[in-house]
């Protein structure tokens, strides 16, 4: 298998999540990528041409939680991804808890805002996913996670 064939779901609630997310376009490149993110419209602003828009959703909100898990299913079902990556928040915890229903290898990396403690996102993906990042050192030494580097 190629890098080309590798099918990647690349998962952002809007703002500092779909930024930070964006930074890995470079290295996302050699794959066919699908970004999902929950602002119409920020995917054309980045030029993105491959993309679905799902509900925007917290924990705390049942109903959102439930649109949203059946959108990214639906999703995850059409494109046949091999491998999930979030940057967070709700949206990409729910990708990586289908993706690894679904048999995906999954990446979550924590925001960069998140400076004193893993999110709480991070927290339950760091349970969930494959490979769980922070982008500071202190805290992936303190939460037991792998530290790459920083996005921003």
């Amino acid at each position: 298998m190629t890098y080309a064939h590798t099918r990647v779901l690349a998962v952002a609630s809007g703002g500092g999540h779909w930024r930070q997310l964006r930074r890995l376009a470079d290295i996302l490149d050699c794959y066919d990528v699908h970004y999902v993110t929950t602002i119409d419209g920020l995917p054309e602003q980045d030029d993105v041409k491959t993309y679905s828009i799902i509900t925007e959703t917290s924990s705390t909100n049942k109903t959102t939680l439930l649109s949203a898990t059946l959108q990214l299913i639906n999703i995850l079902i059409k494109t046949r991804a091999q491998v999930v990556i979030s940057t967070g928040a709700a949206p990409g915890v729910i990708a990586i808890l289908v993706g690894r229903i679904f048999l995906c290898k999954t990446l979550w990396v924590d925001s960069i805002a998140n400076a004193d403690d893993l999110s709480l996102s991070g927290k339950i993906a760091k349970r969930v996913a494959h490979k769980t990042l922070s982008q500071w050192q202190s805290v992936a030494n303190k939460h037991g996670v792998d530290y790459w580097g920083q996005l921003l």
